[in-house]
């Protein structure tokens, strides 16, 4: 029997984004598509390399034509990605960064920026282009943590000013105060100045097209988080806390900020760090030396998704203080590695679903 295109289109209208709940045609997901006799070849365009479900869809997708057109056909889902974004790039700063996303906290010392450089490298080892940001003006620690202390950032005269032009380290752009000052020197800074030197983070270097853009906020709640928020259109924001609830106090202000209507940026989940110990020789046991699912309670608070639960490894620890992130040179254990794989598919998979609903909220208001 001879199959068409569209025949193999409406096999696969009964295949759904398990995220968005959308069929894939009318995502339109699928495309370049080859179909013969007993074989069938097409593009499956994912929201984002990140994906944790990519096994999933392409699985359905082998199983609907199985169903709906011939259970002896040959199936070949080429998979490839394209990230969304709801950024209005037209009007906005960094038109060509499809989404920003902040990783904050209410308190220092519950290993932001241990999660920051480490979500940021884990995307691009998933195929994104990624860039970060350190806006962590008073303790800037990117610098060590990606083995680039003492390099300067280039320095470009386009059209007469002055840009930067980001360093680059493990597969990502990077960008921190501590790249410009001596590590040596304490930044004492007013207000206006740290606005200042963020606004040329953003209005003076050069970017480029990016997937992700991570900014490792400061702790704590204040100028710096509302530079950034009425600078550039955040996708969303990751809030970074320990499982104890001193730090989840200060955690629920920061979240709090970050929904004022003169914020509004949304949040889109919670990580706990140092969630638990897992001893080398016992890999079977867990520690709750901080409390136990203190992020996950609080996650549940707020009705927003539990993001990862980072344990506390030594080799985490080690990675930070020698430039090596432990998300790509933790591979040989696998608790590091599969804390930080689950936290970048799981923020990739929040800013596609978000994307999907703006999507679709801007297309309802047109129709309507």
């Amino acid at each position: 029997m001879k199959y068409t295109q569209e025949d193999i289109l409406n096999a696969l209208r009964h295949v759904d984004d398990p995220d968005i709940h959308k069929d894939l045609v009318t995502l339109n997901m699928i495309s370049n598509i080859e179909v013969s006799d007993d074989k069938v070849k097409f593009k499956l365009t994912l929201t984002t390399p990140a994906c944790p479900l990519k096994e999933k869809i392409r699985k359905d997708c082998v199983d609907a034509i199985h169903q709906y057109i011939n259970k002896d056909m040959q199936v070949e889902v080429d998979i490839d990605s394209n990230v969304t974004s709801n950024r209005n790039t037209g009007i906005n700063i960094l038109p060509s960064v499809k989404n920003i996303i902040c990783v904050a906290s209410g308190k220092g010392g519950v290993g932001k920026s241990t999660v920051a450089v480490n979500l940021a490298v884990s995307l691009a080892k998933m195929g994104a282009s990624v860039g970060l940001i350190d806006a962590d003006i008073y303790g800037p620690s990117v610098p060590t943590m990606l083995g680039v202390r003492g390099k300067k950032p280039e320095i470009r005269l386009i059209k007469d000013k002055h840009y930067m032009v980001p360093l680059e380290a493990e597969g990502i752009k990077i960008l921190s105060i501590g790249l410009l000052v001596d590590e040596r020197q304490a930044i004492v800074w007013r207000g206006p100045m740290v606005t200042s030197a963020l606004r040329q983070f953003v209005t003076d270097c050069i970017w480029g097209k990016l997937d992700y853009l991570i900014v490792d906020m400061p702790p704590g709640t204040g100028d710096v988080h509302i530079t950034i928020a009425q600078t550039v259109n955040v996708t969303g924001v990751v809030i970074v806390t320990t499982p104890q609830e001193v730090a989840l106090a200060d955690a629920r202000k920061a979240l709090a900020m970050f929904r004022l209507d003169t914020m509004n940026v949304p949040v889109l989940g919670i990580v706990e760090n140092m969630a638990y110990f897992t001893p080398i020789e016992l890999p079977e046991n867990r520690y709750y030396i901080f409390g136990k699912d203190g992020g996950k309670k609080m996650a549940d608070e707020y009705e927003l998704p539990l993001l990862g639960q980072i344990p506390i490894v030594q080799g985490i620890r080690e990675g930070g203080d020698i430039g090596k992130p432990a998300s790509l040179y933790g591979r040989e254990n696998s608790i590091i590695a599969n804390a930080f794989d689950e936290l970048a598919a799981n923020v990739a998979q929040q800013v596609a679903i978000k994307n999907a609903t703006l999507e679709a909220q801007k297309k309802d208001q047109v129709l309507s």
